[in-house]
């Protein structure tokens, strides 16, 4: 049924996995609208309690945006995104039920702004997290910029999304970027606890928990609006394909010839 995903759902756990391994679980539109399927399909399904998010492959949880298909993008592919990318969002927000990522790997990027969208974090020790929009000419808008300074605070905020930064797994739970950090062979056993326990709590009491806790985050929304229809004008521009090309020849963009 799907290509870019694997989808289970078994004993009152749905399981979400992006399964683009060869480009470490980058995605691109027919991932995102998998996920949105799966998601509502999950949402919908009564028997569902909790719902996991996840990589395949061992080596990313997900790595953002597939820079072959951003680098195609003008401002028309731009907005187009931000119509299909904000329907993903809202499925994860506002489904009622808990969300989990369980990162191992890279988290870097829109798979940053993945985990930021879901309830509860547990990586592994070996994950690594960080933005790389400036780096590549874009900006982390899609709930980036708006919940990561309510989460690390205004200043480690802008050190991530100004510097592109990578950050241990340690260092991402000091900074309350996830929740628990694990042994790289104990993720799927912690992850499996915590929706046992998830699973044994009241299901109306928790999408009444969720529903609250996402009021103050909720109304950040125009910001998203407003920060993905400035960053799709950049798109197609000759600054954001240089941060493309840069990206897919492995080099350093050179962004000092915008500043002459």
């Amino acid at each position: 049924m799907y290509e870019d995903i694997l989808y289970e759902k078994k004993d009152g756990i749905a399981r979400i996995t992006i399964n683009r391994t060869q480009v470490y679980n980058a995605f691109r539109d027919q991932t995102i609208d998998e996920m949105i399927d799966a998601f509502e399909d999950a949402n919908a399904d009564e028997t569902v309690g909790v719902e996991v998010l996840s990589g395949a492959g061992g080596k990313a949880f997900c790595t953002g945006g597939d820079v072959k298909w951003e680098g195609e993008f003008n401002p028309a592919g731009g907005r187009a995104l931000f119509r299909r990318i904000m329907k993903l969002s809202h499925a994860i927000r506002n489904n009622g039920k808990p969300v989990i990522a369980a990162v191992r790997g890279y988290c870097i990027g829109g798979g940053n702004e993945l985990n930021l969208l879901c309830d509860l974090t547990i990586a592994t020790e070996s994950s690594k997290f960080g933005q790389a929009g400036p780096r590549m000419g874009s900006v982390p808008v899609w709930y980036g910029t708006q919940m990561l300074p309510r989460v690390l605070g205004e200043k480690r905020a802008r050190e991530m999304v100004y510097l592109c930064h990578q950050y241990t797994a340690g260092e991402a739970l000091q900074m309350g970027l996830v929740n628990k950090v694990v042994p790289d062979d104990k993720l799927d056993e912690t992850v499996d606890e915590w929706c046992r326990e998830l699973l044994e709590k009241s299901p109306q009491a928790l999408r009444i928990a969720k529903i609250s806790l996402n009021f103050e985050s909720d109304m950040l929304y125009p910001s998203v609006v407003h920060g993905f229809n400035m960053i799709s004008m950049a798109h197609g521009t000759e600054e954001f394909q240089e941060g493309c090309r840069a990206f897919t020849e492995k080099r350093k963009p050179d962004f000092n010839q915008f500043r002459k």
